[in-house]
């Protein structure tokens, strides 16, 4: 895997010179954009598209985010994604909305969390989202885009199941293996035989299992946590991967940047 398989991810701001700035300063030229659902009125897609163009960076794929989520174990499963029933609704709107927004940038792949997806097919909860789910699906297809399932917050074996019962072909998942760990779901490498072709991206982040006492485990910069990088890349590869690493720091300031630089460093030397 060459270096230009590499890139960051980046939350869309009001400076887009900034952010393609910030992309180059690493040495990319390519990047996954983050947009909060309810705020892409603030932005002119066409002009994110020309910028990134200008800077000859790739915007590999957008990462759809929406307000009110929150990021844990014990808030998360009644505020994420299409799951959470009191949101779906108001939350299937926007995201066909930013289907067509996604377009227009030209971007081919939408990435998200949609939930805490419930482990029994049985459930109502999970009979009711999936053809919430199978609508935007369709809605990605219609733009020729593919969705991708962020990993984490549910079984790899019930996200498989889930991506089985949409039934239609454009659904990939963005492999967050740090996400698996820090949500207590699975071991990264288990979870590679599982989603096997369906993996078109990966998140490198690393962290640390949850103790008993925590609603979600700790992140920690690339190399010091317990996901095996090497292994997880060469299981990958054995199942046809030719997809980018995404570097996500979820920290800021100074010690984000140098934890990006060593993130850099260490994918540099195992790929």
């Amino acid at each position: 895997m060459e270096k230009s398989k590499l890139g960051i991810i980046v939350g869309a701001g009001d400076n887009l010179d900034q952010l393609f700035q910030r992309v180059k300063m690493f040495g990319f030229s390519m990047c996954q954009m983050g947009f909060v659902a309810e705020n892409i009125n603030m932005f002119d897609p066409v002009k994110i598209k020309e910028k990134a163009d200008e800077y000859g960076i790739e915007i590999f794929s957008v990462f759809l985010l929406f307000k009110g989520q929150v990021f844990n174990l014990k808030d998360g499963p009644a505020t994420m994604g299409f799951v959470a029933p009191d949101y779906r609704k108001e939350r299937l709107k926007l995201a066909i909305e930013f289907s067509d927004f996604a377009r227009e940038i030209g971007t081919e792949y939408i990435v998200s969390h949609v939930g805490f997806i419930p482990d029994d097919e049985q459930d109502s909860l999970y009979q009711s989202f999936i053809p919430v789910m199978r609508e935007f699906v369709e809605k990605c297809r219609k733009n020729s885009q593919v969705f991708c399932f962020e990993t984490g917050q549910e079984l790899p074996s019930t996200l498989k199941r889930t991506i089985i019962d949409i039934g239609l072909e454009n659904v990939g998942i963005n492999l967050d293996p740090a996400n698996l760990i820090l949500y207590g779901k699975a071991n990264p490498i288990d979870a590679v035989e599982i989603f096997g072709k369906y993996v078109k991206s990966i998140h490198g982040k690393d962290g640390l299992w949850p103790n008993r006492d925590e609603v979600l485990g700790k992140e920690v910069p690339v190399g010091e946590g317990m996901v095996n990088f090497p292994l997880l890349l060469r299981r990958l590869k054995k199942f046809g991967f030719d997809g980018p690493i995404i570097i996500e720091r979820e920290i800021s300031g100074e010690r984000q940047i140098q934890d990006i630089r060593r993130a850099i460093e260490f994918f540099s030397k195992i790929i």
